[in-house]
């Protein structure tokens, strides 16, 4: 998917750091990394395998949870390419038409996923809130609509990003502070007035993740508002329980993407190196996380996993 040559003669090119002060260990800080994307597609994998197999995971929130798979699947390869590429053959530079498709993959993902994480909260709303209607509520065709949903929103704010950007010159040695190509830092190269493309980021961010974390919060106010009105200890406890998956990837995923916007605005007083772990952690550590908080908390998948390698391991005895 991307080319990391120089491109032809006028056409921008820009480079990535890698990590500074460590450029002679790169080869053996590959190692981490690589075993991460290992980790993270595996697991990922196994998640849309378990869910399409096993019979009894053929639930709504189930079908979410492949949704988010498939998405952290698809944000880890959109970066190993550029990851990989530095630390395994030292190669820094990209071209703007290979940047501009890996920013757009990126930055539309992120916004698939948050909306993912919206579907799944309202999910838990309502099998918590209203149990009796679960199953009118919450048929095979609206699982497909809010997932649908999720996707045509992020293409449809994220597709005018690209063309803003080839509107403008870049002047200097365009060097990305990240392992990877990303909106705020390839915006920070351009030269002359980017106001409104900066606003439009901003309006971006509003339109997804802030009206996101607002649906997510108010979906968790009134299921808590319906727990403390059950009556049992142990009852409350238990209906929390299954809510547990689900808070546990809203924290994955929205911790470092607030800890990299807010870095993002103090990068003077931070020592690069930690921007730049804090930068790759966004886009390593979600879907690395997201299999390993369901294969450890849901009873369903740990059951489906048993079931799975039970049943192989029976074949290869036989």
């Amino acid at each position: 998917m991307l080319a990391f040559n120089n491109t032809a003669s006028g056409r921008p090119t820009f480079s990535f750091i890698g990590i500074p002060g460590l450029e002679a260990a790169h080869m053996w800080i590959s190692i981490p990394f690589c075993l991460l994307y290992f980790v993270s597609l595996v697991g990922n994998s196994l998640l849309l395998i378990l869910v399409r197999a096993e019979q009894n995971l053929h639930e709504p929130q189930f079908y979410f949870l492949a949704m988010l798979a498939l998405t952290d699947l698809g944000l880890s390869l959109s970066t190993m390419p550029s990851v990989l590429a530095i630390f395994w053959f030292d190669v820094h530079h990209i071209g703007l038409d290979a940047c501009l498709t890996q920013m757009f993959f990126i930055h539309t993902l992120s916004s698939v996923e948050s909306g993912v994480l919206v579907a799944m909260a309202f999910d838990r709303l309502i099998a918590v809130c209203a149990p009796l209607h679960y199953t009118r509520i919450l048929t095979h065709y609206t699982v497909a609509c809010l997932s649908g949903a999720a996707l045509l929103r992020a293409t449809t704010l994220l597709a005018p990003l690209p063309f803003f950007l080839r509107t403008f010159p870049f002047c200097g040695a365009s060097i990305l502070s990240h392992s990877y190509c990303y909106y705020p830092d390839m915006l920070n190269l351009a030269c002359g007035d980017v106001t409104f493309s900066s606003a439009y980021g901003w309006v971006f961010v509003l339109c997804t993740f802030v009206v996101d974390v607002i649906f997510i919060l108010a979906s968790y106010m009134k299921i808590l508002g319906t727990i403390m009105r059950m009556g049992t200890q142990d009852r409350n406890w238990r209906t929390l329980h299954t809510c547990a998956c689900h808070l546990c990837t809203v924290l994955v995923f929205y911790l470092p993407l607030i800890s990299l916007a807010v870095l993002h605005h103090y990068t003077q007083d931070i020592s690069p190196v930690v921007y730049t772990t804090m930068s790759n952690a966004y886009l390593l550590m979600t879907p690395l996380l997201n299999p390993l908080v369901y294969s450890l908390k849901s009873r369903q998948i740990q059951a489906a996993l048993r079931k799975r390698f039970w049943v192989q391991r029976v074949i290869a005895g036989e």
